[in-house]
């Protein structure tokens, strides 16, 4: 092969590697639970910096309302829930892409107050008098209020609280509420609480609600599949793991700590 024959065919192969890149970079959607914001944001910067040409789009809101949006056909890669309640209904309708599903992090729930605030110190308290409102997600769509549904019926408080509560349309919500002293105590989950204007005031116990687990899973019909699933995996790598410890979350029990 002459010289001019070899650079002609360095360059066609430059070019070619070139477009294969361009190709296996992706600008792909995770929709993530609410209370995974900001854990999720530093994932999404520490995945791009590893992935090079792969761009993470959040969508973040209540796992129920990002559930009812992958039903009616969002566009949407991979999904992260605060609970298996809708990570299971996509399994069963066989949405999910097969075996791609894995939990990633565990939660604790907590009851708060706003800083200062001397009214409620334990779960027993929100039924005096002077407590007249006590904010939790909406059940029906929030894993963080079907959580303290559990925890409080349980302690065989839910029934008596009912014309105290103010649902939140997410976790987020709940926090901000609290924070802002709009509410008298809340319950939220223990990665939420860790922000100016709350005071964590108790941890319910584990067994008065049902395991806090996070599933991730790929859709079936992503867009980005093999982006998806390295999001995944990334979010289980000890990287990952780092990151979400970083932010308040436990390791799902049998996982090694980062």
């Amino acid at each position: 092969m002459d010289r001019r024959t070899a650079i002609c065919a360095l360059l066609a192969l430059g070019l070619s590697v070139s477009a294969a890149g361009r190709a296996a970079a992706a600008e792909f959607v995770v929709a993530a639970a609410a209370s995974l914001s900001d854990a999720f944001r530093a994932e999404a910067r520490a995945f791009e910096a590893a992935h090079p040409g792969d761009r993470v789009v959040l969508d973040l809101a209540s796992s129920g309302t990002l559930y009812v949006q992958i039903e009616q056909g969002a566009p949407v890669d991979v999904y992260a829930s605060a609970s298996h309640r809708y990570m299971d209904r996509l399994e069963r309708a066989g949405r999910l892409l097969p075996g791609t599903r894995a939990d990633f992090a565990a939660n604790r729930i907590v009851l708060v107050v706003p800083a200062g605030a001397s009214r409620v110190a334990t779960p027993r308290d929100l039924l005096r008098p002077e407590v007249r409102r006590v904010a939790v997600g909406d059940p029906a769509h929030v894993p963080a209020g079907r959580y303290a549904r559990e925890a409080l019926e349980g302690l065989g408080l839910w029934p008596r609280l009912q014309g105290r509560l103010v649902l939140g349309v997410s976790v987020r919500q709940v926090r901000d509420y609290v924070a802002r002293g709009e509410v008298d105590a809340g319950v939220v989950f223990a990665t939420d609480a860790r922000v100016p204007g709350l005071r964590v005031v108790h941890v319910f116990a584990d067994g008065l609600h049902a395991p806090i687990r996070y599933p991730a899973a790929v859709l079936k019909d992503a867009a980005h599949p093999a982006a998806g699933r390295a999001f995944v995996a990334f979010l289980r790598s000890g990287e990952g793991r780092a990151i979400l410890e970083r932010f308040g979350f436990g390791a799902v029990p049998g996982e090694p700590r980062p």
